[in-house]
C-alpha cells in the first residue's frame, strides 16, 4: 500500500534530506538517485530502491505510474507526498517528481573483466566522477575503480553527472598495490596519462587488455604511479590552454583505445 506524507519532521524525510551529506551516506548505506529516467534505467537492470517518493503530478504519466507498481510490487517502500517536499529532499526548486533511495554497491576489483578499466588516483570532482562513469559505460569499459581517497560516487552530484551508469559500471575501491597486482594477474596493460607520454595521434596497438590510469585534476599520477606503467599517453594541444578538464581527457583516451580496437560492439 502507497504511503502518503506531508510533513518535513517525518523521519523518513529528514533521512533522505540527510543523504546530501557524506556521513548519513555511510552510516545508512544509502544514496539518492533523482528522476523517473534513472528510476527506469536502474530497473532494467534489476536494481530496485529500498525508499520511493513521488509527487502526484508523476502519476500522469503511464510508464510512471506502471514503474511505482512494480517498485511496490516488489518490496520497495512507494511514499506519495508533495513536490515542495521533493524541493527539501532534492535541495531543487524545480524537483524530479520521482526520488529513489538506493543500496551503495561497490565491487571487488577481481570480479572487473573486460578489454579495459578505468582506475582514477584521487580524484576530487564528483562531476568529474560522474562523467566519467557514464563515459566509460558509453565506451564499453568494464568498470571503474578508485585509487587512494577519491570523492564519494554515491554524492548527489556524482550520482546526477552519471546520468544513470553507475547503476551500469562497476565500481571498485583499490590501493595501487592491489592495482598493481590486479595487472599482473590478468596480464593487462598500465596506460598512464603523462606530460611524459608519447601523443595520443602515435601509431601503437592497444593491448588485449588496458587499464588506463588518470592522475587527479591538480597533480596527475606521481612518479612512482607513472614508473609502473607500461606506457605513459599525453593529448596534443595547439591553442592557448595548457590542460583538459579530467573528465574530458578521460573521455578522448577512452575514444581513443576504442577507436584503436576498431570500435568493437558499437551499436549501429
Amino acid at each position: 500500500m502507497v504511503h502518503h506524507i506531508t510533513s518535513a519532521s517525518n523521519p523518513l524525510i529528514k533521512t533522505l534530506k540527510s543523504l546530501h551529506l557524506k556521513k548519513d551516506r555511510i552510516e545508512t548505506g544509502l544514496f539518492l538517485a533523482e528522476g523517473a529516467r534513472l528510476a527506469f534505467e536502474a530497473a532494467d537492470l534489476g536494481v530496485w530502491p529500498e525508499i520511493m517518493v513521488y509527487a502526484p503530478a508523476a502519476l500522469e504519466r503511464g510508464p510512471v505510474r506502471g514503474l511505482l507498481a512494480q517498485a511496490e510490487a516488489r518490496g520497495v517502500r512507494v511514499i506519495e507526498t508533495s513536490e515542495a517536499l521533493l524541493a527539501q529532499i532534492s535541495k531543487r526548486d524545480n524537483p524530479q517528481t520521482v526520488i529513489g533511495a538506493y543500496k551503495q554497491l561497490l565491487s571487488d576489483l577481481d570480479t572487473l573483466n573486460g578489454k579495459t578499466i578505468v582506475a582514477l588516483d584521487g580524484v576530487r570532482d564528483p562531476g568529474n566522477l560522474g562523467t566519467i562513469l557514464r563515459t566509460a559505460d558509453s565506451t564499453g569499459a568494464s568498470g571503474v575503480v578508485l585509487i587512494g581517497e577519491s570523492c564519494d560516487p554515491f554524492s548527489v552530484e556524482a550520482v546526477r553527472a552519471s546520468m544513470g551508469s553507475l547503476f551500469a559500471m562497476k565500481l571498485a575501491r583499490a590501493s595501487f598495490g592491489e592495482l598493481l597486482a590486479y595487472k599482473r594477474m590478468r596480464g593487462a596493460s598500465l596506460i598512464g596519462a603523462s606530460l611524459k607520454g608519447r601523443h595520443v595521434g602515435d601509431e601503437w596497438s592497444a593491448p588485449a587488455r588496458t587499464i588506463l590510469f588518470m592522475g587527479n585534476e591538480q597533480s596527475g599520477l606521481n612518479a612512482e604511479m607513472e614508473a609502473a606503467c607500461d606506457v605513459l599517453v599525453k593529448l596534443p594541444m595547439r591553442g592557448r590552454a595548457d590542460s583538459l578538464n579530467l573528465a574530458i581527457a578521460t573521455g578522448v583516451l577512452l575514444y581513443d583505445l576504442w577507436r584503436r580496437r576498431g570500435y568493437d560492439g558499437a551499436r549501429a
